[in-house]
């Protein structure tokens, strides 16, 4: 299973051999999106739904005075805006951080999966709950004003997310994230997300280097930072990292 998609829908719910078919039908219509373009803007009434294939993006708001905020990091086998063909109008843009492969699937195609598959669209539909619950689970660790574990949850969270489809080996991530990019997430100046990222590293936890993260010992984040996978719903997920 090479697709991401497929990864990311297996992480969720068993699929059938016809259902795995459906989804990669999804794939058909792939666009390479540059780096720092957006693959939908704030604003937009999209009318094609878009699947992250290849590459890292993220949700955002730019706040009144100019700042941004990123609400979520989408990954390969992620939805962008499986909802916005029902909402019409995109209350957030999405931008690749990295240069990204992105599937383009008309809204019907969906809808006729949705119809005839409904043990696939309810992979889809779990997929979606779980987006939400990430985002929750962010506002609670960004609420409680500790950047400690607002960090080590965020690395810990990416390392498991990355892992069900494939994309760590070795304890390891391409993470091509700035500090200034953690901070946007976690509400944090880069200076600060500077002196946690040292503190993780001399506490053996992780390592952000060079575009790679190194997660030394899971377990041991999960403890100190309050990581707790759960709300991620993942049937396959286990400790080992």
């Amino acid at each position: 299973m090479h697709n991401p998609l497929l990864k990311k829908l297996a992480s969720v719910d068993r699929l059938t051999e016809a259902e795995e078919q459906a989804a990669m039908a999804l794939c058909h219509d792939v666009h390479a999106i540059a780096r720092r373009k957006d693959i939908v803007s704030e604003g937009s009434s999209p009318d094609c739904i878009h699947i992250i294939l290849d590459g890292w993006a993220v949700r955002y708001n730019v706040l009144p005075d100019g700042s941004r905020r990123i609400t979520a990091f989408l990954l390969p086998g992620d939805f962008c805006d499986i909802h916005a063909t029902v909402l019409k109008i995109m209350d957030h843009g999405i931008i690749a951080l990295t240069d990204c492969k992105v599937a383009f699937v008309p809204p019907e195609q969906i809808d006729r999966i949705a119809g005839s598959t409904p043990s696939l669209a309810r992979a889809f539909w779990r997929s979606t709950l779980i987006d939400e619950a990430i985002l929750r689970r962010w506002l609670v660790k960004g609420g409680r004003g500790d950047a400690f574990e607002a960090v080590g949850h965020l690395l810990g969270e990416l390392y498991v997310r990355a892992r069900l489809v494939g994309l760590t080996s070795d304890h390891s991530l391409e993470m091509p994230l700035t500090q200034e990019e953690i901070g946007d997430a976690t509400g944090l100046t880069p200076v600060h997300v500077n002196r946690v990222l040292k503190r993780l590293r001399e506490a053996g936890l992780a390592t952000v280097k060079g575009g790679t993260l190194r997660i030394n010992d899971i377990n041991a984040l999960r403890r100190e930072s309050g990581f707790d996978p759960n709300y991620l719903h993942l049937s396959v997920y286990d400790s080992r990292p």
